[in-house]
């Protein structure tokens, strides 16, 4: 299972174009293999231990799920401002899923995490529904709730707000056309 953990991770960091160093099933498997060359090497040598300490090391805690949210957070509003419906909703997803992959990489965050749980329903709930004047308030909330568990997390200077300038590349409102 650690195997075909790895290789997956290895594929989706784009590390490699073959398989791990004795993945093979064949009499090959017992023999070190040779040192891969150029930047995958970090997560290609070494025992399966040493390679998802690694790996973890690069997923990190909580601010990698942060650095996503931020982004995911920044999308979700102008997804609301287009009213393109279902890039919010899968922006929305995304933010769940970010969340819960931090927690799960940095449990003792879970409290303050649950904070977004009521300030995420009414925005699904919105987008569920297309309300414009609705999300947008939700947002808002979910604006206030961000810069809350900031606060219950002892970062304080880390405040959100909408984003002023637009680096999105998907605006096109749910009923354009490509």
């Amino acid at each position: 299972m650690k195997r075909m953990i790895l290789s997956v991770l290895m594929l989706t960091l784009g590390a490699c174009d073959r398989e791990p160093p004795g993945a093979s099933a064949g009499p090959a498997a017992s023999q070190p293999a040779a040192a891969p060359s150029g930047g995958a090497a970090w997560l290609l040598t070494g025992a399966n231990d040493e390679r998802f300490a690694r790996v973890a090391k690069h997923l990190r805690g909580f601010d990698v799920a942060m650095a996503e949210t931020a982004y995911r957070y920044s999308e979700l509003y102008w997804a609301g401002r287009d009213r393109n419906w279902d890039y919010a909703d899968y922006q929305i997803g995304k933010i769940e899923t970010a969340v819960a992959n931090g927690v799960e990489r940095r449990p003792r965050r879970a409290a303050s995490a649950r904070m977004l749980d009521g300030a995420v329903a009414p925005v699904r709930s919105a987008i569920a529904q297309r309300d414009a004047a609705a999300f947008d308030s939700a947002f808002t909330t979910l604006t206030a709730t961000c810069n809350a568990c900031h606060q219950a997390e002892r970062v304080p200077f880390i405040r959100v707000q909408p984003p002023t300038v637009r680096a999105s590349v998907v605006n096109a409102g749910a009923d354009a056309s490509p």
